[in-house]
């Protein structure tokens, strides 16, 4: 029973690891934690979960070869970690405002960059989770070119939107873009992540007129994110002097938006 229940956990586990947005999780952390005061803690926190990250997919997939996100993750953490025990008060202050949109372009450029030699990042999870027979297939392909792209493009959001709190606001923890626009990207893709394989799926079952669900459509992906709506008013309502009537509409907007999109789908 012990030895049953051990690789029970483990297959759970693998089952978890070879979701691309696991895999996302350090830059995701740094993304939210990073701000003016908060550089060690963010670091520290990312740094910790990507090597949490690789010894459980090391347990888990025994003799596996690294993802390249996971090299990714250790070597730009792990910089990020000596630079900071290391600068001076200024280069501290410099990485406190700016570490956000340097992470976020980073991710960006190896997003854009993997799909560029076609070898997209999410490959590597993808053929954790399907058939050997697929893996060299054009269409096979070309999904993870598009979940890729939309994980980069996430991440390009957020770096202008901070680019333009820090450079144009001056105001490095502004709600709308240090806050707002770069966490709705990343649910975005996110939500897109786990969207796309379900509707490609679902289409190939159909095609090939073989049972299964209904491909869900561009309402069961916009659905989630319409309800992200309620939550950016009631932040507005707290945090913006003056726009309560901003945080009203949006809190209206999300509540009907959602009903809508969930009744047509």
């Amino acid at each position: 029973m012990s030895s049953q229940s051990h690789r029970a956990g483990r297959e759970g586990l693998a089952g978890i690891l070879e979701n691309p947005v696991v895999g996302m999780a350090p830059w995701i952390v740094f993304g939210i934690l990073s701000g003016p005061g908060r550089f060690e803690i963010a670091v520290g926190i990312a740094l910790a979960v990507t090597v949490v990250l690789i010894v459980a997919g090391r347990w888990t997939h025994p003799g596996s070869s690294w993802k390249l996100l996971e090299f990714a993750d250790l070597v730009f953490f792990g910089g990020l970690a000596i630079v900071g025990a290391v600068a001076d008060a200024g280069t501290l202050r410099w990485l406190e405002t700016y570490s956000g949109e340097i992470s976020s372009l980073a991710l960006a450029a190896i997003a854009f960059g993997s799909m560029a030699v076609r070898h997209p990042f999410t490959l590597a999870y993808a053929r954790e989770q399907t058939d050997p027979s697929v893996w060299d297939s054009p269409q096979f392909l070309r999904a993870n070119q598009i979940i890729t792209g939309a994980w980069g493009l996430a991440f390009l959001v957020g770096a202008l939107a901070g680019g333009y709190g820090d450079l144009v606001l001056h105001d490095p923890d502004n709600l709308w873009t240090a806050w707002v626009i770069p966490i709705i990207a990343l649910i975005a893709a996110v939500r897109f992540t786990l969207w796309y394989p379900e509707a490609l799926r679902a289409r190939a079952l159909k095609a090939a007129g073989q049972p299964g669900p209904e491909p869900p459509g561009l309402n069961a992906l916009l659905a989630p994110l319409a309800g992200l709506l309620v939550p950016v008013g009631a932040l507005v309502l707290i945090f913006e002097d003056g726009l309560w009537w901003l945080g009203v509409a949006l809190i209206v907007a999300g509540v009907l938006a959602t009903k809508s999109l969930r009744a047509a789908t």
